[in-house]
């Protein structure tokens, strides 16, 4: 009996934790949550930091050694890709709301993105020597709100509409030589023109799309990777040549848009591109759907349950570690301290840790409660368990 007595005392505080951690992680792996979603998400988390913090050359898909560079551009493309897809999970996944419903989701979402600007205006005064898409985010959230009851095969229509009649108008813009002026370079840092939102919409669009779609079903998933790999190999096969190393501002005006490379806003890039991020989704889910050993998905999961929260932490971990090693942020001098690795799997780390032991990432938790004001979202369809916040960056 004393025995047990004392079995019981040195079991009872753990009760609590390992009930907190079951649950956390049912959370994670349950029906209730589209665990592709969150694979793809914690993907385009690490490609942007290693965008930003590994030394990469110019992309060659013949030379195998090159490849590292496919993160140059193609994660923040499937940032845009993923905002669409969670605001349509956030809305009603296949069966999108209407009425009333639909006014309280458009309210939601336009609250979100507000918090979302302001908290991308705040990583900008960071002077941390990376292009914040968070203001981008904000702003295709909005514009993407008219399409947000159509289904999904118009939602494709748009966004094919979207690339073709964008990307040109974006290419013109881009060789303004207002932008190098002092407003020219503010309004862009605010708005986040680096990421251009009359194009980049289009990616929004294409996820909101998917969800639509039905993202529980193999067939849609089968489809999302066909459609995707389809796009990919068009895009980047007509493209003239190997991505440079630089970008070059004084090319003319056909050959700028006519090109896959990243960043260039070419019409090559958003299909090939748009394409890739599609495809990704696609295997993502496919991955995840088959049920097993989830446990070895489950670190990136965890970083993409929670992508605003890790994103922001990308951007003031860097801001800081650089201006106490170095003394500023310059993006070279930091990226030969070889940061990546660290700061990777810091992310990582604290992400499962925080998903075990808490549950939902901290800014997602405060901007979801902050948008509550803009009422209860609406659904048409009863999926309200299947509703996943659009929080990533």
């Amino acid at each position: 009996m004393a025995r047990d007595r004392r079995r019981s005392m040195t079991s009872a505080p753990t009760t609590p934790l390992r009930r907190r951690i079951e649950r956390n992680w049912r959370r994670l792996n349950g029906p209730a949550r589209v665990a592709g979603v969150d694979l793809a998400r914690g993907l385009a988390v690490l490609g942007m930091l290693a965008a930003h913090l590994l030394w990469l050359g110019s992309l060659s898909w013949t030379e195998p050694s090159t490849w590292g560079a496919i993160v140059n551009g193609r994660s923040s493309i499937l940032f845009a890709t993923l905002a669409g897809v969670s605001l349509g999970l956030s809305t009603g996944g296949p069966r999108p709301p209407s009425g009333a419903g639909l006014g309280r989701a458009r309210l939601r979402v336009v609250i979100r993105a507000l918090l979302i600007w302001l908290i991308g205006v705040l990583l900008i005064s960071l002077d941390v020597p990376a292009a914040i898409i968070l203001p981008t985010y904000a702003v295709i959230f909005v514009l993407a709100l008219p399409l947000l009851a159509q289904r999904a095969s118009r939602l494709f229509l748009a966004a094919a509409i979207v690339v073709l009649v964008a990307s040109p108008v974006v290419v013109w813009a881009n060789a303004s030589p207002w932008w190098e002026s002092y407003e020219g370079w503010l309004t862009g840092l605010y708005i986040g023109w680096n990421y251009p939102f009359p194009l980049w919409v289009a990616f929004t669009l294409a996820g909101l799309g998917l969800a639509r779609a039905g993202m529980w079903s193999r067939r849609a998933q089968w489809a999302a990777l066909g459609l995707g790999m389809l796009l990919a190999v068009a895009g980047y096969s007509l493209s003239p040549g190997a991505e440079p190393s630089e970008e070059s501002a004084d090319r003319p005006f056909l050959e700028a848009w006519w090109t896959a490379d990243p960043h260039s806003s070419g019409v090559l890039e958003a299909i090939g591109s748009g394409g890739f991020a599609i495809a990704v989704i696609g295997v993502c889910l496919l991955l995840c759907s088959a049920g097993r050993l989830p446990w070895l998905t489950f670190p990136l999961r965890a970083v993409g349950s929670m992508p605003l929260t890790a994103y922001v932490l990308q951007i003031v971990g860097w801001a800081l570690a650089s201006t106490i090693l170095l003394g500023s942020a310059h993006e070279h001098a930091f990226r030969d301290l070889d940061p990546f690795l660290p700061m990777t799997l810091a992310t990582i780390v604290l992400s499962v840790v925080w998903s075990l032991l808490v549950g939902q990432g901290p800014l997602e938790a405060l901007i979801g409660r902050l948008s509550s004001f803009g009422g209860p979202p609406g659904s048409s369809g009863g999926n309200a368990q299947r509703r996943q916040h659009i929080l990533e960056p």
